[in-house]
């Protein structure tokens, strides 16, 4: 069977990325897989699989620390992935990309070695009301450890960030503005650039969460201006375990290292230890190898498909899905933000989410019920909860409108 590694898509062949993807073949419950859980990961391409497991059938070693043959190649071969994701990000250099555990240690790597030394009694950090809690916890327990101030960026009813208000949260003592590109629960796409523009007119740095806007667009970190980029792997077809955080050169030679340990030093005595210049002072400890050379797989898997391919057919997805829910008797969709990613969560007023979810799994649909790990957003919109399906490159209408018809069948079974 020909891939797609095998051939670069000149457009967009559902079936054939299918192929690509073993997990999609299999039933749940008697019911084909209609996988629409995307936004909290994404299922993982045969070709990333195959490139773990013969890292760890054929090449596994150590990295950096051996003189030997096989950590030698070991060592090129994870060197040449955070190549790769300087590239496929546009970074300025490689030494600039940072890996880490996934978004989440890398937005608390930038709250702990840059928050705090740079942010003081009385500073203020601005996030949104539509972060994910970890662009939440981390800025909030610096503030209360600093006595510091936390700044939320309001949300207007079709879950868009109010712009005018933003603008005037940014002050003298704004120390940091940290935000999401795109957001998990309302799928709404931020406008990030205008507002790292805003900050940047009065020298603030700002933080893009990127978990969940790099599988969908192409990212430019130059372009963009940001100082700090974070993302995960397994939300773009790699493995979990491992992600990225750039950022700027001159924040990384000032931030100091919340973990430390061994490979992120230069020398160490009993008296006095000096660290290793960046990104290394900052990736204590043995890393996550085989992972590395999976997210390198998954990029390389990305670059073969094409955003070009990618975002159209997922907005279509999107347009698609939306028109059709809207169709369902009670349905209200929550978050209705002009620029939006293929995410919608909706609500029944009388059906809890999870008796939807449960009953949509009986049906081999797989979607996401609860909070998605932003509180704060379910209380701006006055539910407890939302359904939440999320799509990529890899669902098709047909899995829609099997969505279509299993929420029917809830409302016939709780009505």
């Amino acid at each position: 069977m020909v891939t797609l590694m095998e051939k670069t898509a000149t457009h967009l062949d559902v079936e054939r990325i299918r192929a690509d993807f073993p997990i999609l073949k299999q039933k749940i419950h008697g019911h084909p897989l209609a996988y629409l859980d995307n936004a909290a990961t994404t299922q993982k391409p045969l070709s990333v699989i195959e490139r773990m497991t013969d890292f760890y059938m054929n090449e596994y070693a150590t990295v950096r620390r051996g003189v030997y043959e096989m950590s030698a190649r070991a060592t090129i071969a994870y060197d040449e992935v955070r190549e790769k994701v300087a590239r496929f990000i546009n970074a300025p250099s490689s030494s600039e990309i940072v890996f880490v555990r996934g978004t989440t240690e890398a937005i608390n790597l930038v709250a702990s070695g840059y928050g705090r030394p740079f942010v003081q009694a009385g500073d203020e950090v601005v996030i949104s009301a539509i972060e994910h809690h970890a662009n939440i916890v981390p800025w909030q327990q610096l503030c209360q450890e600093k006595g510091a101030v936390l700044k939320v960026i309001p949300v207007n009813d079709d879950g868009e960030l109010d712009i005018e208000a933003y603008q005037a949260l940014l002050t003298d003592k704004t120390r940091i503005v940290s935000v999401n590109h795109i957001s998990n629960s309302l799928g709404t796409i931020n406008p990030i650039k205008a507002m790292i523009d805003m900050a940047h007119q009065r020298g603030i740095p700002v933080l893009i969460d990127g978990a969940q806007s790099i599988q969908h667009m192409p990212i430019d970190v130059q372009a963009l201006d940001c100082d700090f980029f974070a993302f995960s792997s397994h939300k773009i077809y790699g493995p979990t375990g491992i992600g990225v955080l750039y950022a700027k050169r001159q924040h990384l030679n000032a931030m100091v290292p919340y973990q430390t340990g061994g490979d992120m030093i230069e020398s160490v005595t009993f008296e006095k230890t000096t660290f290793a210049k960046a990104p290394n002072k900052f990736e204590a400890g043995t890393p996550a190898i085989a992972e590395v050379i999976g997210l390198g797989a998954a990029l390389d898997y990305i670059n073969a498909v094409g955003y070009e391919n990618i975002q159209p057919y997922e907005h279509h997805l999107l347009t698609y899905a939306t028109q059709a829910l809207l169709q369902i008797e009670g349905l209200r969709i929550i978050g209705n933000a002009r620029e939006k990613a293929s995410v919608i969560s909706f609500v029944f007023d009388d059906i809890h989410p999870h008796d939807v979810g449960t009953l949509l799994d009986s049906r081999g649909i797989a979607v996401r019920a609860g909070h998605h790990c932003t509180q704060p957003v379910m209380e701006r919109f006055h539910v407890p909860a939302t359904t939440r399906a999320s799509f990529s490159f890899y669902n098709t209408q047909q899995e829609i409108d099997a969505l279509v018809d299993g929420l029917r069948m809830v409302t016939q079974v709780f009505r």
